[in-house]
């Protein structure tokens, strides 16, 4: 684990990427650190001219005990746990989601400022659509804080999602980096099309629990389909107080997968 009085510098294929990996070696959790983009990365074509996005993250001061009053104790004390479970468990990974690094009264400014820039890209892409925002509590796990998400509503919208969400991940990481430039810090947006990602979530989890119980009746491990960052943490989350089976996450890159293994 790296020294956590100093700041990590981390490269990935994105930002987001990167500041999973970075808070992995740190141990710490998205509250407890200061984000800072250095490069954007590019995904060039057909892998020609791409760069690496990179990241500085710097672990906030804690303020000593005796000095903390009492509900910032108790905030204390759910932010530790969390911290510890990133550290330990290797196979649950960060969550691609998190709360938005903005003072109390600026969420609406965010969310105004999301909205416009989506809305903008949309009308380009020659798509009718309505975006408003919300705070989304039912895409991460209880405790965790809920994101500032974009909800995209209309008709005719699969062309928004595409393979393995491929271009709905696109459109959020070009709406997130629009808005973090504006506001001059890292605005972790979540971008949705008609609550296609609470119904995956949902199915994932449903399918975790039915795959977990063929492999505790076989023996068998069984290794799933190749899954971005944030759906494989839904599996092993999902799984992790499974009393007949362990996960862990094989492979590379964009061939990561998630494997169930009996106990």
């Amino acid at each position: 684990m790296s020294n956590q009085n100093e700041s990590l510098d981390v490269s990935a294929k994105t930002i987001d990427e990167a500041i999973e990996q970075g808070l992995a070696q740190l141990g710490l959790t998205r509250e407890q650190v200061d984000i800072e983009v250095i490069k954007e990365g590019k995904r060039g074509v057909f892998g020609i001219g791409s760069e690496e996005a990179q990241i500085r993250l710097t672990p906030r001061r804690q303020m000593p005990a005796a000095n903390l009053q009492p509900s910032e104790i108790s905030r204390a004390e759910e932010v530790a746990p969390v911290a510890e479970a990133t550290a330990s468990a290797e196979t649950i990974e960060p969550a691609e989601t998190f709360q938005a690094e903005v003072k109390p009264s600026q969420p609406s400014e965010v969310g105004a400022i999301a909205v416009r820039y989506l809305d903008t890209l949309l009308k380009l892409m020659g798509i009718k659509a309505v975006v408003t925002y919300r705070y989304a509590g039912d895409l991460v796990e209880p405790g965790e804080a809920p994101p500032l998400v974009l909800d995209i509503t209309g008709g005719d919208l699969g062309i928004l999602i595409g393979r393995r969400s491929e271009t709905l991940q696109a459109l959020q990481d070009l709406v997130r980096i629009m808005v973090s430039k504006e506001l001059s810090s890292w605005q972790p947006l979540v971008v949705d099309v008609e609550s296609y990602r609470v119904r995956r979530r949902q199915s994932l989890r449903q399918m975790a629990e039915k795959m977990a119980e063929r492999v505790a009746a076989s023996r068998k491990k069984m290794v799933l389909e190749a899954m971005p960052p944030h759906e494989r943490r839904i599996i092993h989350i999902a799984l992790r107080d499974h009393p007949a089976v362990i996960t862990k996450s094989i492979g590379s890159d964009d061939n990561r997968k998630v494997t169930i293994i009996p106990k």
